[in-house]
């Protein structure tokens, strides 16, 4: 499903497999959905008000991941059949910082390690965020800096980078240039239709050894989203949104986010890929008014996952 060129991995079924029935026993003991529209479970507790204090949620944590270097660790893909959990913490103080926020990513767990951190550049014609390894150094010429997210002029397109030489100034081989690591499609939502957002992520796709397939473009009209717009997807990864079911008793759409989302925003969504809808590439959600939990899988990695939860922030007048 993930190999580039279509070639089937064995292993890789396997672990999907052992992935689908995991999926099913976690929906049998779900008790609710959660929504990316409203939430079922706080919908229950406000009518148990009164009747004594509410025990305090807790999100299924992440597992222990250990690793040597950030830089590595970030930028490889999740190990097979490990769901690495992650929470996104938005800083909003400070006077500049209500229009350009800090997002931070830590591994949701008892240590909290620091993975990432983003933000908005100030003066850039069109949104372009700066990804670090280091959450006090997010400056371009930085020796932190990891990648970037851009965008086109009306937020619906993005096209995510590695730290490596832009194209013009890389050898003449390439071998030194950036990468593109993803592209971020928002369906334009002109007639003004209610309901959730809808979105394409397209990343290369991954070779034998599971390490993913450099994709080093001389120019725009060799990338990812020009590639997805001619539809020349070899070796590419298609994966979109999870659709989400309209439930009648809450008047929504809800997602089932196994507990680790617990509140309604039209941010919530999961990445899923057409020829598996259980497998969980990756979601996002809400948990409280400045932070959100992340979490991905194979063949995603960090710097891609943190990049698509920041494209999620950045206004889309055409898409709500």
């Amino acid at each position: 499903m993930f190999s580039a060129g279509g070639d089937k991995d064995k292993d890789k079924d396997k672990d999907k497999d052992k992935d689908k029935d995991k999926d099913k026993k976690k929906k049998k003991k779900a008790k609710a959905s959660d929504s990316d529209d409203s939430d079922p479970e706080a919908e229950k507790g406000k009518k148990k008000k009164g009747k004594g204090k509410k025990k305090k949620e807790e999100r299924p944590p992440s597992p222990d991941i250990e690793f040597d270097s950030l830089e590595e660790f970030v930028l490889q893909p999740a190990q097979q059949g490990v769901t690495v959990k992650c929470k996104v913490t938005r800083d909003q103080r400070g006077l500049d910082k209500g229009l350009y926020p800090t997002y931070y990513l830590h591994l949701d767990n008892e240590k909290k390690v620091f993975l990432l951190a983003g933000r908005k550049r100030k003066k850039s014609t069109t949104s372009n965020y700066l990804i670090s390894i280091d959450p006090t150094d997010l400056s371009r010429g930085g020796e932190n800096f990891i990648g970037k997210l851009r965008s086109n002029y009306l937020g619906t397109k993005f096209t995510v980078f590695d730290n490596a030489l832009h194209p013009d100034r890389a050898l003449p081989d390439m071998s030194n240039a950036r990468q593109e690591l993803a592209a971020i499609i928002y369906e334009t939502n002109v007639l003004g239709m209610k309901g959730p957002r809808r979105l394409t992520v397209i990343i290369p796709g991954m070779g034998k050894d599971s390490e993913r397939v450099p994709l080093r473009p001389r120019s725009d009209n060799d990338g990812l989203l020009m590639k997805f717009q001619n539809r020349k997807l070899d070796n590419l990864i298609e994966l979109h949104n999870k659709t989400p079911t309209w439930n009648e008793e809450t008047a929504s759409h809800v997602l089932n986010f196994n507990g680790r989302v617990t509140q309604a925003s039209i941010k919530n969504f999961q990445i899923v890929h057409s020829k598996d809808l259980d497998y969980i590439v990756m979601q996002f959600g809400r948990v409280a008014d400045d932070a959100f939990t992340l979490d991905y899988s194979y063949p995603m990695c960090a710097v891609q996952a943190f990049a698509i939860a920041l494209s999620s922030f950045d206004g889309k007048i055409t898409c709500e």
